[in-house]
């Protein structure tokens, strides 16, 4: 009877390999993607199926959330503009071409004449985020992957808790799994107080439609609808006293003016998501105020994209490069489209700077980043290792001109898996700003030379060949 039910549990067991494995091939992934879903499968009896059925399924196709239906109904109190309204700030027929592409993949809308504000560490972004909240009149929305049960997010929590008692509306977003360490005191404290709190895809209990790997690793907060906040830093101590890794290094931008409708919008989308409730009063899209000379795209991806929307972004934008390319990631493990565009640029002559963290709070992630350096630097890319702290920023400054800070890690986990959100900024002033701070960092960096790369231990080889198999599905 025992034997029986052996050969029974196996059979099963190799069905259900062989479905999972027709579903990846029907599903028309990158191959290589797929294959390292196969290899999972194979080599990891049992949990390569639960891992599969956690994470690996792909949702793109079935929408998640659909922002284009919810755009169909919804009447925004603005008018949206075309990349063409202002030709007067767009000259360069490859900055348009950008421009055009992210209004095409991901409903990019292009919003001029802002006020740009690059913040460039913890301290000076929480100062910026705080006074903002305590000025608050109307309502504040804030949205972020991580709230830790620290002194930083305890005072935010105890500013909410004041805003909400004096009649300001506050409607709080946290990842459920990225915030899973806030305590049920924390959260019913924001409840009692009137704020309304959600989490973001909590757990369920059901394999076959798990979404734990769909994580929404955005970071806003807009306050009255006149200013709004994106970039890589979450709300947690290790921005300002460090732990471990340091002081964490990351990098905000402070927006007003016609942008921050661009956040808005986005925030009401995931709240829509949540709540199944439009929200569209005109109060919370006020007539913006015309600033500086410049042009600003709020691009979000993720499972609910058609498209891999940041990525083609960050993509084209390399690749219209004349000048020079610096980029800031704490995670960089490229797929194909992005490891080309940065080789070719490197290859075409253009500058092309990298810089990680000497070491980053995910070792498999550190692993699989050096596999991909020596490629890279063969083709003339200058990298650098961050060390005064954790490098966590994610920012990208391209001739003078382009800017792109946000959520977005330059990693697969980013481009197809996170809902993220990223600012992609057309202007002198703040590309100029990010490039001075990135050799700034240059001089708080260890170059990496090619020599470097290859007099490195045998054994540390071997591990990053083999942390690279699983590159696309981390």
């Amino acid at each position: 009877m025992n034997s029986l039910l052996f050969i029974i549990l196996v059979i099963l067991y190799f069905y259900m390999i062989v479905s999972a494995i027709s579903v990846l091939l029907l599903e028309n992934r990158n191959p290589v993607r797929s294959l390292s879903w196969v290899l999972v499968l194979v080599l990891l009896p049992v949990i390569g199926i639960v891992l599969y059925l956690l994470i690996g399924q792909n949702y793109r196709k079935q929408k998640i959330i659909s922002k284009k239906s919810i755009k169909h109904e919804t009447k925004l109190p603005y008018k949206e503009l075309k990349p063409e309204a202002f030709p007067e700030l767009v000259s360069n027929s490859n900055h348009l071409n950008l421009i055009n592409l992210l209004y095409k993949n991901s409903d990019a809308t292009v919003y001029a004449y802002n006020k740009i504000d690059v913040l460039a560490d913890g301290e000076a972004t929480f100062t910026a985020m705080f006074e903002a909240i305590k000025n608050a009149q109307n309502h504040i929305h804030i949205e972020f992957f991580i709230f830790e049960d620290d002194r930083i997010s305890n005072y935010l929590r105890e500013l909410l808790i004041e805003k909400a008692k004096a009649g300001v509306r506050v409607r709080m977003i946290y990842d459920y799994l990225g915030s899973y360490g806030l305590s049920r005191k924390y959260l019913q404290s924001l409840t009692d107080a009137g704020v309304y709190v959600r989490p973001f895809l909590p757990l369920r209990l059901r394999l076959r439609r798990s979404k734990i790997n769909f994580r929404n690793h955005r970071k806003i907060l807009i306050v009255d609808g006149k200013y709004g906040f994106t970039g890589g830093l979450n709300f947690a101590d290790r921005y300002l006293f460090g732990n471990t890794l340091g002081k964490w290094r990351d990098t905000f931008v402070r927006f007003e003016g016609a942008a921050v409708h661009g956040m808005q919008s986005l925030f009401l989308t995931d709240w829509y998501f949540i709540e199944r409730k439009l929200i569209t009063d005109i109060k919370y899209y006020p007539k913006p105020v015309k600033h500086d000379k410049n042009l600003v795209q709020i691009v979000s991806s993720g499972p609910d994209s058609d498209w891999e929307s940041i990525m083609q972004g960050i993509a084209s934008a390399i690749m219209s490069a004349h000048d020079y390319t610096y980029l800031h990631t704490p995670y960089f493990v490229p797929n194909d489209i992005i490891l080309n565009a940065v080789i070719i640029a490197a290859l075409s002559g253009i500058d092309v700077k990298l810089m990680i963290p000497s070491e980053s709070d995910s070792k498999l992630s550190d692993a699989c980043t050096f596999s991909y350096l020596g490629e890279i630097l063969e083709a003339g890319v200058k990298v650098y290792q961050y060390k005064e702290g954790f490098l966590h920023s994610k920012a990208i400054v391209i001739d003078d001109f382009i800017s792109i800070v946000g959520s977005a890690n330059l990693d697969e986990r980013s481009f197809n898996q996170n809902f993220e959100a990223n600012a992609f900024i057309y202007d002198a002033t703040t590309s100029l700003k990010l490039k001075k701070l990135f050799e700034t960092d240059i001089l708080n960096s260890k170059e990496i030379t090619l020599n470097d790369w290859h007099n490195r231990k045998r054994s540390q080889k071997l591990k990053e060949s083999f942390a690279r198999l699983f590159s696309p599905i981390i």
